[in-house]
């Protein structure tokens, strides 16, 4: 859980940018800034800084890089110490509501709301998901969604086809098995990689309006039949699917990506922004050839079949920044159209800035993906951040049980239930 309280502003909301003059900008002085970018990514970030700090000289970009998980551990530390940068990232969800509720995210409505010069380059649904109660606090960054890729080589060698519902997953799977391919590489070691599964099969299972009421505490149940349903279809996935199995929880997320690439499994669950790490160029996997599709439904599901599982990375404000102007012109910077084009063209990561995704900048895996995220009936954003951090982290450590087969699915909903009932204001 994020340590706010006793931070500025405790429970009664952020300040807006209507406070301060953000059109005023001091090219002088520091502007900090922490991402989740580090490792394959970085290179983007560092390229913006080394561009603003060129083209204001006497400006110095102070960034920190971590890790998806080092991320999440050093906010936590940032957040109780009351020292979080001028410039900080964020998911959207709950995980974003601790900071707009407790005041240490500016209220940037008059700078980027939908309504705005600067908000109208953005996909209105990018804003949406860093918008409460209509006051718009995030900055999107980039459009992420989960998919599963395969290797099309593969697929034809096993004789099998893009499997169109849950069955038909798994009855791909044990054909691959049968010939003795891996049919999906997987590893949890961090927990989050599984959680992404669970995100995905709870929006099948459980009707979308159950959902939302059982992600806040406050009108939760958690006793529809469908979040069981969902965990065990997840565990079915992971024992008839993977050769890490009941091991997952020891493999390494990444390592697991590589294993994909290398053309040593026939599936792998991904983000879209992580398409070009997945299947680099020259790698086994993009010489096969390599198609994407959404993990499918169970026949009988419940919930919404439309839905996809994920949401627009963004970027927040610290109203204590000593430059506010400053840090919100870097960010103006950072998603300018010709930088926004930049990040996908580089890194393979499409941005929400409308028309940086072109033929020349990105492959057809990616805009299928966008086409399909656009089509969807709802994003499903992440399990971990859009409920509370008790109720996620429950579901975190009951899925790590489940899949080493130290708990039931029963256990899992159990204490996500218990978590849940705790939480409650």
């Amino acid at each position: 859980m994020l340590a706010l309280a006793g931070c500025s502003g405790g429970g009664n909301g952020s300040p807006a940018a209507a406070d301060v003059d953000l059109s005023n900008v001091d090219y002088s002085g520091s502007v900090s800034v922490i991402t989740r970018y580090a490792g394959n990514y970085e290179s983007f970030f560092q390229e913006m800084k080394s561009a603003y700090e060129a083209e204001h000289p006497g400006v110095t970009v102070e960034l920190q890089q971590e890790s998806d998980q080092g991320y999440k551990d050093k906010i936590k530390t940032l957040t109780a110490s009351q020292s979080l940068p001028d410039v900080y990232f964020t998911w959207p969800g709950n995980y974003a509501e601790q900071f707009y509720d407790n005041g240490v995210a500016l209220d940037l409505t008059d700078v980027i709301g939908p309504d705005t010069e600067w908000g109208q380059t953005m996909a209105p649904s990018a804003i949406g998901a860093l918008t409460k109660d209509g006051r718009t606090y995030g900055i999107p960054f980039g459009l992420d969604a989960k998919f599963m890729v395969y290797n099309e080589k593969l697929f034809q060698q096993a004789g099998v086809e893009v499997p169109t519902d849950l069955d038909g997953l798994l009855k791909a799977c044990d054909t691959l098995s049968a010939a003795g391919i891996t049919p999906m590489s997987f590893g949890n070691v961090d927990g989050w990689p599984a959680i992404h599964f669970m995100t995905q099969l709870n929006s099948y299972d459980v009707p979308a309006d159950v959902l939302a009421a059982d992600y806040k505490p406050d009108t939760a149940t958690w006793d529809d039949p469908g979040y069981v349903e969902a965990l065990e279809q997840f565990s079915d996935i992971i024992d008839r699917c993977t050769t890490t199995g009941s091991g997952a929880n020891g493999s390494d997320y990444y390592s697991q990506r590589d294993a994909f690439g290398a053309g040593q499994a026939a599936m792998f669950y991904v983000e879209n922004l992580e398409f070009g790490a997945t299947v680099p160029e020259g790698s086994v996997a993009a010489n096969d050839g390599w198609g994407i599709f959404k993990l499918p439904a169970a026949s009988d599901a419940q919930g919404d079949l439309g839905a996809l599982t994920g949401a627009p990375d963004g970027f927040l404000i610290n109203p204590k920044a000593k430059n506010l102007p400053l840090a919100v012109d870097f960010m103006k910077f950072v998603t300018d159209k010709a930088n926004a084009t930049a990040l996908t063209a580089e890194l393979g990561i499409p941005s929400p800035v409308k028309d940086s995704l072109t033929d020349e900048n990105s492959t057809p895996q990616l805009r299928e993906s966008i086409d399909v995220l656009q089509d969807a009936n709802s994003l499903s954003i992440w399990l971990d951040t859009v409920t509370v951090p008790d109720v996620a982290d429950a579901y975190l450590s009951g899925v790590q049980g489940l899949i080493s087969g130290d708990r039931s699915a029963q256990d899992v909903m159990d204490a996500v239930k218990a978590a849940s009932e705790q939480a409650k204001g």
